[in-house]
């Protein structure tokens, strides 16, 4: 049968006005509030003003279905449906869609029915995108032909997918957990050891707001004592022939995202030519200089592979003979980022000026105790990071049975008669 002579006819949302503080305040439910792992709600908040006029068809029940009509994503496309548990007045946004079965029909046999049809990606040819937003075309999709059990049948395929995803969905859930655990294990040991070295001895009190205790032999010193301090710049944009095929690598603020994690920096979105830099307050710096952003995303670090030029986003360490690259690498990358974070207020981010970059004091161990400090987490921290991408697979996997799970159960693959 087609899905439409299932469905009552399908109520869009309301978005209402802002919230007045009076008796038309009602909880709207958005897109956002979807939980696609359950199929469900996550706490909804978002309150608007809906006059009793437009609430009055609009008004949500227990059992209804709640359809993506509007927004989306290429990675998220409309067409995903939750339920409506109730407990509470609320209405959808004007980007969802009610869809509440008509009688004889269960309505969770029909969400994971709509779930199964969502993940076998057939509602994708009912998406249709003119400008940046996509829209479902309602029409094709409600034209859609699903085969229909009987009541009964609904009921049983319902409870046995509420039995198994549940114990799927727990499984999930513990192991989400778990990557949680090894993540906080992971920073604690690079950071418990860039500031405590690898062995166990005798400390005092640190003077960094950043480290409690360091080794009673190690010295904190300024960092523009061990490494010098450099910033860059950005040649003018108006001279297309200093940014067209040019070698230079060049750090920007469009590299942050391949910081993240990242030892070395081998090479950059933009390059410069010999000309860029010499008309303009740039300078190529040496393989093995240290970067650090210093605005938008704070803190991010990374070790030049080769020669590179910075943006005046990043300020740049040339190190020493008496302070190893990877070791200032660990501290930035790890033990530094609660000292980071203080530079940024709620929301807003400022830029760490050149005065609070030339005031960075360090911890600084022997040289042959900052490189042990390095081998070490060079060599642990892999262990680590193979259990999370383990566990990460494993999630995976358990995600793809409970969607093969769904589509086999609701498409008759599956007599659930007999895993009762």
């Amino acid at each position: 049968m087609r899905l439409k002579s299932l469905v009552e006819p399908v109520q869009t949302g309301v978005w209402g006005a802002e919230p007045a503080g009076d008796n038309d305040d009602i909880l709207c439910v958005r897109v956002a509030d979807f939980d696609r792992q359950r199929l469900g709600l996550k706490s909804v908040e978002t309150v608007r003003s809906v006059s009793e006029a437009d609430r009055a068809t609009r008004l949500l029940r227990a059992g209804d279905i709640l359809l993506e009509k509007s927004g989306g994503t290429e990675a998220k496309p409309v067409g995903f449906t939750v339920m409506f548990d109730g407990g509470y007045p609320a209405v959808s946004s004007n980007f969802i869609g009610r869809v509440r079965m008509r009688d004889g029909q269960h309505p969770r046999f029909w969400l994971y029915a709509l779930a199964a049809s969502y993940l076998t990606r057939r509602t994708q040819k009912c998406v249709r995108q003119t400008t940046g937003i996509q829209n479902l075309d309602q029409g094709a999709f409600f034209n859609e032909v699903f085969a229909v059990p009987t009541l009964g049948e609904q009921r049983a395929i319902a409870d046995y997918l509420d039995r198994e995803t549940t114990r799927i969905d727990t499984l999930i859930e513990e192991q989400q957990h778990l990557i949680e655990m090894l993540r906080e294990r992971r920073n604690a040991l690079r950071v418990h050891v860039a500031l405590h070295g690898t062995r166990q001895v005798a400390e005092v009190e640190s003077p960094l707001p950043w480290a409690s205790k360091i080794p009673a032999s190690w010295r904190v010193v300024p960092l523009t004592s061990v490494a010098q301090l450099e910033s860059g710049h950005t040649p003018s944009r108006s001279r297309e022939d200093w940014w067209t095929d040019c070698y230079i690598p060049w750090v920007s603020l469009h590299d942050v995202g391949a910081m993240r994690g990242t030892k070395y920096l081998h090479d950059t979105e933009q390059r410069i030519s010999d000309a860029g830099i010499a008309n303009s307050s740039a300078r190529l710096l040496p393989a093995r200089t240290v970067v650090l952003s210093r605005d938008a995303t704070v803190g991010r670090t990374a070790i030049m592979a080769v020669p590179m030029a910075t943006s005046q986003h990043f300020a740049a360490w040339v190190c020493g003979p008496l302070l190893d690259p990877e070791y200032l690498w660990v501290l930035f990358a790890d033990a530094m980022q609660p000292f980071f974070d203080s530079f940024q207020n709620g929301s807003t981010i400022r830029t760490i000026g050149m005065g609070d970059l030339k005031a960075f004091r360090i911890p600084l161990p022997p040289l042959d105790e900052q490189r042990r400090i390095v081998e070490y987490l060079d060599e642990e921290t892999p262990k680590i990071d193979t259990l999370i991408v383990e566990t990460e697979r494993f999630i995976e996997l358990a995600r793809e049975r409970r969607a093969a799970l769904i589509t086999a159960a609701v498409t008759g693959q599956i007599d659930v008669r007999e895993m009762a």
